[in-house]
Protein backbone atom coordinates (compact mmCIF):
# COMPACT_ATOMS: atom_id res chain seq x y z
CA UNK A 1 0.00 0.00 0.00
CA UNK A 2 1.35 2.99 -0.89
CA UNK A 3 2.48 5.22 2.61
CA UNK A 4 0.41 8.19 1.26
CA UNK A 5 -3.21 5.83 1.41
CA UNK A 6 -1.68 4.09 4.55
CA UNK A 7 -1.63 7.64 6.05
CA UNK A 8 -5.33 8.48 5.36
CA UNK A 9 -6.06 4.73 6.83
CA UNK A 10 -4.10 5.06 9.68
CA UNK A 11 -5.60 8.98 10.47
CA UNK A 12 -8.64 7.19 10.16
CA UNK A 13 -8.20 4.42 13.17
CA UNK A 14 -6.73 6.74 15.70
CA UNK A 15 -9.63 8.96 15.45
CA UNK A 16 -8.45 11.97 13.41
CA UNK A 17 -9.97 13.57 10.49
CA UNK A 18 -7.05 13.45 7.32
CA UNK A 19 -6.42 17.76 6.44
CA UNK A 20 -6.93 18.91 2.95
CA UNK A 21 -3.29 20.67 2.12
CA UNK A 22 -4.30 24.08 1.55
CA UNK A 23 -1.22 24.74 -0.26
CA UNK A 24 2.20 27.01 1.15
CA UNK A 25 0.62 30.05 2.89
CA UNK A 26 3.00 33.03 4.40
CA UNK A 27 2.07 34.29 7.90
CA UNK A 28 3.80 37.33 8.40
CA UNK A 29 4.35 38.80 11.85
CA UNK A 30 1.79 41.26 13.00
CA UNK A 31 2.05 44.90 14.57
CA UNK A 32 1.01 45.54 17.74
CA UNK A 33 -2.31 47.10 17.79
CA UNK A 34 -3.45 50.07 20.49
CA UNK A 35 -6.30 47.79 21.55
CA UNK A 36 -4.54 44.83 22.34
CA UNK A 37 -1.59 46.72 24.06
CA UNK A 38 -2.42 46.19 27.60
CA UNK A 39 -0.23 44.80 29.89
CA UNK A 40 -0.29 41.01 30.34
CA UNK A 41 0.95 38.87 33.40
CA UNK A 42 3.62 36.98 31.29
CA UNK A 43 5.74 38.30 28.62
CA UNK A 44 6.57 35.08 26.37
CA UNK A 45 4.58 32.09 24.93
CA UNK A 46 6.65 28.89 23.89
CA UNK A 47 4.63 27.03 21.57
CA UNK A 48 5.71 22.99 20.80
CA UNK A 49 5.29 21.83 16.85
CA UNK A 50 3.82 18.54 16.05
CA UNK A 51 0.21 18.22 17.63
CA UNK A 52 0.32 22.00 18.52
CA UNK A 53 1.05 24.48 15.50
CA UNK A 54 0.92 21.61 12.96
CA UNK A 55 -1.07 18.42 12.34
CA UNK A 56 1.71 16.40 12.15
CA UNK A 57 2.17 14.43 15.39
CA UNK A 58 -0.40 11.58 13.53
CA UNK A 59 2.47 11.66 10.56
CA UNK A 60 5.30 10.86 13.05
CA UNK A 61 3.60 8.00 14.69
CA UNK A 62 2.84 6.34 11.33
CA UNK A 63 6.41 6.94 10.32
CA UNK A 64 6.94 5.37 13.74
CA UNK A 65 5.18 2.32 13.10
CA UNK A 66 5.78 1.45 9.96
CA UNK A 67 9.97 1.61 10.68
CA UNK A 68 9.50 -0.31 13.81
CA UNK A 69 7.22 -2.87 12.68
CA UNK A 70 9.49 -3.01 9.54
CA UNK A 71 12.83 -3.79 11.97
CA UNK A 72 10.77 -6.03 14.45
CA UNK A 73 9.99 -8.17 11.21
CA UNK A 74 13.22 -8.53 10.53
CA UNK A 75 14.07 -9.80 14.07
CA UNK A 76 11.34 -11.93 13.79
CA UNK A 77 13.59 -13.73 10.71
CA UNK A 78 16.73 -13.21 11.90
CA UNK A 79 15.96 -14.21 15.35
CA UNK A 80 13.01 -16.10 16.05
CA UNK A 81 11.38 -13.55 18.17
CA UNK A 82 7.69 -13.21 18.11
CA UNK A 83 6.60 -10.20 16.60
CA UNK A 84 4.08 -7.73 17.88
CA UNK A 85 3.36 -4.71 16.16
CA UNK A 86 3.91 -0.99 17.00
CA UNK A 87 0.76 0.56 18.07
CA UNK A 88 -0.19 4.20 18.59
CA UNK A 89 -1.70 3.99 21.90
CA UNK A 90 0.90 1.59 23.72
CA UNK A 91 3.83 2.42 22.35
CA UNK A 92 4.30 5.76 20.29
CA UNK A 93 2.27 7.67 23.21
CA UNK A 94 4.09 5.92 25.95
CA UNK A 95 7.68 5.85 24.69
CA UNK A 96 8.24 8.13 21.61
CA UNK A 97 5.65 11.23 21.77
CA UNK A 98 7.04 14.56 22.20
CA UNK A 99 11.33 13.05 22.83
CA UNK A 100 14.78 13.16 21.06
CA UNK A 101 14.42 10.67 18.40
CA UNK A 102 17.24 8.83 19.58
CA UNK A 103 15.87 8.32 22.89
CA UNK A 104 12.43 7.40 21.66
CA UNK A 105 14.01 4.54 19.97
CA UNK A 106 15.92 3.59 22.75
CA UNK A 107 13.26 3.64 25.29
CA UNK A 108 10.66 1.57 22.83
CA UNK A 109 13.23 -1.01 22.18
CA UNK A 110 14.13 -1.32 25.95
CA UNK A 111 10.16 -1.87 26.69
CA UNK A 112 11.15 -4.99 24.50
CA UNK A 113 14.04 -5.96 25.76
CA UNK A 114 15.98 -4.74 23.02
CA UNK A 115 19.50 -3.04 23.13
CA UNK A 116 21.53 -2.09 20.10
CA UNK A 117 24.45 0.19 19.45
CA UNK A 118 24.25 4.03 19.13
CA UNK A 119 26.10 3.46 15.56
CA UNK A 120 26.38 0.25 13.33
CA UNK A 121 29.14 -2.08 13.98
CA UNK A 122 28.73 -2.85 10.29
CA UNK A 123 30.94 -1.27 7.15
CA UNK A 124 28.26 1.23 5.70
CA UNK A 125 25.45 1.38 8.44
CA UNK A 126 22.64 -1.32 8.43
CA UNK A 127 19.52 -1.43 10.68
CA UNK A 128 21.42 -2.94 13.68
CA UNK A 129 21.71 0.56 15.09
CA UNK A 130 20.02 3.56 16.60
CA UNK A 131 20.98 6.00 14.30
CA UNK A 132 19.97 3.18 11.32
CA UNK A 133 16.50 3.15 13.02
CA UNK A 134 16.04 7.00 13.23
CA UNK A 135 17.41 8.15 9.49
CA UNK A 136 14.72 5.46 8.35
CA UNK A 137 12.12 6.64 10.40
CA UNK A 138 12.89 10.09 9.04
CA UNK A 139 12.80 9.22 4.97
CA UNK A 140 9.48 7.91 5.66
CA UNK A 141 8.34 10.78 7.82
CA UNK A 142 9.89 13.13 4.67
CA UNK A 143 8.15 10.93 1.88
CA UNK A 144 4.64 11.53 3.44
CA UNK A 145 5.78 15.38 4.30
CA UNK A 146 6.89 16.32 0.47
CA UNK A 147 3.74 14.22 -1.10
CA UNK A 148 0.89 16.05 1.35
CA UNK A 149 2.13 18.97 3.23
CA UNK A 150 2.31 19.78 6.80
CA UNK A 151 -1.98 20.92 8.18
CA UNK A 152 -1.97 23.70 10.46
CA UNK A 153 -4.07 23.94 13.18
CA UNK A 154 -5.78 27.34 12.44
CA UNK A 155 -6.50 28.48 15.65
CA UNK A 156 -2.96 27.77 16.56
CA UNK A 157 -1.94 30.46 14.11
CA UNK A 158 -4.58 32.76 15.60
CA UNK A 159 -3.46 32.89 18.95
CA UNK A 160 0.05 33.32 18.11
CA UNK A 161 -1.26 35.89 15.73
CA UNK A 162 -3.09 37.86 18.55
CA UNK A 163 -0.40 37.45 21.47
CA UNK A 164 2.10 39.09 19.14
CA UNK A 165 -0.39 42.13 18.90
CA UNK A 166 0.08 42.30 22.36
CA UNK A 167 3.39 42.71 22.09
CA UNK A 168 4.24 38.98 23.37
CA UNK A 169 7.11 37.31 22.20
CA UNK A 170 6.71 34.12 20.86
CA UNK A 171 8.88 31.07 20.24
CA UNK A 172 9.41 27.63 19.42
CA UNK A 173 10.47 24.54 21.25
CA UNK A 174 10.36 20.76 19.45
CA UNK A 175 12.45 18.10 19.76
CA UNK A 176 11.51 17.38 16.01
CA UNK A 177 14.72 17.99 13.27
CA UNK A 178 12.55 18.98 10.55
CA UNK A 179 11.17 21.83 11.86
CA UNK A 180 12.90 24.24 9.22
CA UNK A 181 11.21 22.05 6.37
CA UNK A 182 7.83 22.60 8.59
CA UNK A 183 7.71 26.10 9.45
CA UNK A 184 9.21 26.46 6.03
CA UNK A 185 6.03 24.20 4.06
CA UNK A 186 3.47 25.94 6.11
CA UNK A 187 4.64 29.28 6.05
CA UNK A 188 4.69 30.05 9.78
CA UNK A 189 8.42 30.51 9.87
CA UNK A 190 8.08 34.59 10.34
CA UNK A 191 5.65 34.06 13.73
CA UNK A 192 8.41 32.85 15.81
CA UNK A 193 11.25 35.05 17.41
CA UNK A 194 13.09 31.92 18.12
CA UNK A 195 13.48 28.16 17.07
CA UNK A 196 14.91 25.68 19.60
CA UNK A 197 14.89 22.18 17.79
CA UNK A 198 16.38 18.76 17.74
CA UNK A 199 19.05 20.05 15.91
CA UNK A 200 19.89 23.32 18.35
CA UNK A 201 19.38 20.29 21.15
CA UNK A 202 21.85 18.40 19.66
CA UNK A 203 24.80 21.35 18.97
CA UNK A 204 23.74 22.89 22.64
CA UNK A 205 23.89 19.32 24.24
CA UNK A 206 20.14 20.08 25.64
CA UNK A 207 18.20 17.31 27.66
CA UNK A 208 14.83 16.32 26.16
CA UNK A 209 11.72 16.38 27.22
CA UNK A 210 10.65 15.89 30.17
CA UNK A 211 13.45 17.69 31.02
CA UNK A 212 12.90 21.59 30.87
CA UNK A 213 15.98 22.48 28.86
CA UNK A 214 14.20 23.17 25.34
CA UNK A 215 11.89 25.57 26.55
CA UNK A 216 14.19 27.38 28.99
CA UNK A 217 16.32 28.13 26.49
CA UNK A 218 13.68 29.42 24.07
CA UNK A 219 12.71 31.68 26.76
CA UNK A 220 15.83 32.35 27.22
CA UNK A 221 16.31 33.28 24.16
CA UNK A 222 13.40 36.00 23.85
CA UNK A 223 15.45 37.67 27.05
CA UNK A 224 12.51 36.44 29.22
CA UNK A 225 13.09 34.16 32.92
CA UNK A 226 10.66 30.92 33.06
CA UNK A 227 8.08 32.84 35.33
CA UNK A 228 6.90 35.40 32.76
CA UNK A 229 7.02 32.58 29.78
CA UNK A 230 4.01 29.99 29.19
CA UNK A 231 4.10 26.81 27.71
CA UNK A 232 2.12 25.21 25.04
CA UNK A 233 2.18 21.28 24.79
CA UNK A 234 0.11 18.83 23.63
CA UNK A 235 2.76 15.41 24.64
CA UNK A 236 3.27 14.26 28.39
CA UNK A 237 6.77 14.54 28.36
CA UNK A 238 6.03 18.34 27.19
CA UNK A 239 3.74 19.57 29.99
CA UNK A 240 5.91 17.42 32.90
CA UNK A 241 9.19 19.61 31.06
CA UNK A 242 6.84 22.65 31.61
CA UNK A 243 5.87 21.92 34.87
CA UNK A 244 9.48 20.72 36.04
CA UNK A 245 11.32 24.01 34.11
CA UNK A 246 8.79 26.67 36.60
CA UNK A 247 7.16 28.51 33.66
CA UNK A 248 3.92 30.89 34.34
CA UNK A 249 1.44 28.26 33.06
CA UNK A 250 1.64 25.00 31.26
CA UNK A 251 -1.47 24.79 28.79
CA UNK A 252 -2.08 21.39 27.88
CA UNK A 253 -3.82 20.27 24.13
CA UNK A 254 -5.60 16.94 24.51
CA UNK A 255 -5.72 16.44 20.61
CA UNK A 256 -6.60 12.49 21.48
CA UNK A 257 -9.19 12.92 24.68
CA UNK A 258 -6.39 12.95 27.30
CA UNK A 259 -7.29 15.50 29.21
CA UNK A 260 -6.80 14.03 32.49
CA UNK A 261 -3.57 12.19 31.23
CA UNK A 262 -1.81 15.90 31.05
CA UNK A 263 -3.45 17.46 33.98
CA UNK A 264 -1.93 14.84 36.28
CA UNK A 265 1.45 15.02 34.16
CA UNK A 266 1.62 19.02 35.00
CA UNK A 267 -1.12 20.83 32.62
CA UNK A 268 -2.31 23.88 34.27
CA UNK A 269 -4.73 24.10 32.46
CA UNK A 270 -6.15 21.53 29.61
CA UNK A 271 -7.57 22.51 25.83
CA UNK A 272 -8.78 20.71 23.10
CA UNK A 273 -8.31 22.80 20.85
CA UNK A 274 -6.54 26.25 21.27
CA UNK A 275 -9.80 27.89 19.81
CA UNK A 276 -11.11 27.22 23.45
CA UNK A 277 -8.71 29.86 25.03
CA UNK A 278 -7.93 33.36 24.60
CA UNK A 279 -5.05 35.63 25.23
CA UNK A 280 -6.74 36.88 28.14
CA UNK A 281 -8.36 33.96 29.32
CA UNK A 282 -4.41 32.82 29.34
CA UNK A 283 -3.88 36.01 31.73
CA UNK A 284 -6.42 35.33 34.07
CA UNK A 285 -5.14 31.93 34.61
CA UNK A 286 -0.74 32.79 35.12
CA UNK A 287 -1.94 35.57 37.17
CA UNK A 288 -4.28 33.42 39.27
CA UNK A 289 -1.70 30.88 39.82
CA UNK A 290 1.27 33.73 40.20
CA UNK A 291 -0.94 34.35 43.46
CA UNK A 292 -1.52 30.98 44.19
CA UNK A 293 2.50 30.42 44.72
Amino acid sequence: MPLVNEKQDFLKAIGIQPASNPGPRDYNVVSRSQAGSGKLDFDAAIFDMDGVLTKTAAVHSLAWKRMFDEYLRIREDKYGEPFREFTHGGDYRVYVDGRPRHQGIEMFLKSRGITLPPESPEPGGGSESIRSLGDRKNTLFNQIIESEGAGLYDSTVALIQDLLRRGIKVGLATSSKNSAVILQKTGTVRLFATVVDGLVSEKLGLKGKPEPDIFATASANLGVSNTRAIVIEDAVSGVQAGAKGGFALVIGVAREDNVDELRNHGADVVVRDLAEISAEKINQLARAKRART
